[in-house]
């Protein structure tokens, strides 16, 4: 597989007696996109900052193509970074501030208007490249930033939860065009998130973080279906925690459990939540070998499986939890 092209080894950081990161390793190969992904507080943007060369490391390497990077000021690490905030100049047109980071290349003023020209076709925003960041709206302006990062032709780009200002239906638009730009260019890319979709559906492998720590690395397959432990089992997607006789914790998805008339464990109907495609149905378990976490038992369900069952508030049905799809950890 041939050396990782972004190696960060034992990075150990400590803010006065916190301890922001606790020994964190991690190997990113060329042209990878690594979502590093975990709730508020858990390192993640602390990790990037350390990559970025914008925050030392109290210990640990990052190398970059074989190359300690220890040394290197953040202005000759050639990443390209976008914010959450864009940070964008609102005294220069969208033209003028991806021009903005090429002029200091000292590039002749021909090279910079063709490459600024480039990135802007490159996000598909010719047509408001006179526009200033307050004419534009906040998928434009993070769109904007993106082709002022990659412009620089940068070895790695590095993304601080860059779609988290935006709405739902624009911030999924934007997760694709990301997703495909990166691809394009085949440029190595590590983007913090606290969004378990869009590591989900934009990476190609994911750190799971939780209190300064990797909780697990893994393709998004892996962690969802494969979790390492309960923490990232209960962050990725969601799913049902019980205790079983041998003081196991037990889990399991709402997707993985099916409806009887017949057979299995007897369930009352709870509440039922319409989500488009499906109906998640919370169910009363009546089965002393079951002590849920939780009063209720998650299942999503088919349309047709609420009218075949005549699913309501108060029915009762038999439920199954596939023995195949059964996680187990340790107490």
């Amino acid at each position: 597989m041939g050396d990782p092209y972004l190696s960060i080894q034992g990075i150990h950081k400590k803010f006065a007696r916190v301890t922001a990161l606790d020994h964190i390793s991690i190997d990113i190969k060329k042209s990878e996109f690594v979502c590093l992904l975990g709730p508020s507080g858990c390192g993640k943007t602390t990790l990037l900052r350390i990559i970025a060369g914008l925050e030392d490391p109290t210990a640990g390497t990052i190398m970059v193509n074989g190359f300690d990077m220890a040394n290197v000021p953040p202005a000759k690490r050639n990443f390209g970074i976008v914010f959450q905030s864009y940070a964008l100049f609102p005294n220069l047109t969208a033209l003028q501030n991806i021009e903005y980071g090429l002029r200091a290349r000292k590039l002749s003023r021909k090279e910079v208007k063709e490459r600024a020209l480039e990135a802007l076709a490159l996000v598909d925003l010719e047509q408001v490249k006179h526009r200033y960041p307050a004419q534009m709206s906040g998928g434009q302006q993070q769109r904007i930033a993106l082709a002022r990062a990659v412009a620089l032709s940068p070895d790695f780009l590095l993304l601080d939860e860059p779609l988290s200002a935006l709405d739902a239906k624009v911030r999924e638009r934007l997760r694709y065009e990301i997703r495909a730009i990166q691809e394009k260019l085949q440029i190595t890319t590590v983007m913090v998130t606290h969004d378990q979709d869009e590591a989900l559906t934009m990476a190609d492998k994911i750190v799971v973080m939780n209190n300064a720590e990797i909780m697990q690395v893994g393709s998004p397959q892996e962690v969802y279906q494969h979790p390492n432990n309960a923490f990232v089992a209960d962050f990725i997607g969601s799913i049902n925690f019980w205790r079983n006789q041998k003081e196991e914790t037990c889990a399991i998805r709402p997707e993985h459990i099916r409806l009887s008339k017949t057979e299995g464990m007897q369930a009352e109907v709870e509440a039922i939540e319409f989500r488009g495609p499906i109906y998640r149905i919370l169910f009363k378990v009546n089965d002393p070998a079951v002590d849920l976490h939780e009063a209720s038992i998650k299942v999503d369900v088919s349309m047709r499986e609420v009218h075949e069952f005549q699913l309501k508030k108060g029915s009762s049905v038999r439920v199954n939890l596939n023995p195949e799809r059964i996680l187990a950890y340790e107490a």
